[in-house]
């Protein structure tokens, strides 16, 4: 089931410079609680956690069809984990050139 919590990292202009001050953005499950997510992260990546901000994040409205009927794509959920001062994950490290 720990498997399963983190589905992807979130890797946007704002989740790099909130990763520049040690907080972090993942695409989790929506039965994942912060007591879950916590436990992951920390055994994933070697780091310890101070924190955990969880919202769900309502599906997309779009028209799709010759008769351009409304659809709504998937609900999700988004965790944003703050670090211990001086921890990292390496994944969110993007090189400047």
């Amino acid at each position: 089931m720990k498997a399963y919590i983190l589905k992807r990292p979130i890797i946007t202009e704002r989740s790099l410079t909130l990763a520049s001050v040690g907080k972090y953005s993942f695409e989790v499950s929506l039965q994942a609680n912060k007591d879950q997510i916590r436990e992951v992260v920390e055994s994933q990546f070697g780091v310890t956690v101070i924190g955990v901000n969880t919202s769900k994040v309502a599906g997309k409205r779009r028209r799709v069809g010759k008769q351009r009927r409304e659809k709504i794509g998937t609900p999700w959920k988004k965790a944003i984990v703050q670090l211990k001062k001086g921890d990292k994950i390496d994944i969110f490290e993007v090189e400047q050139s």
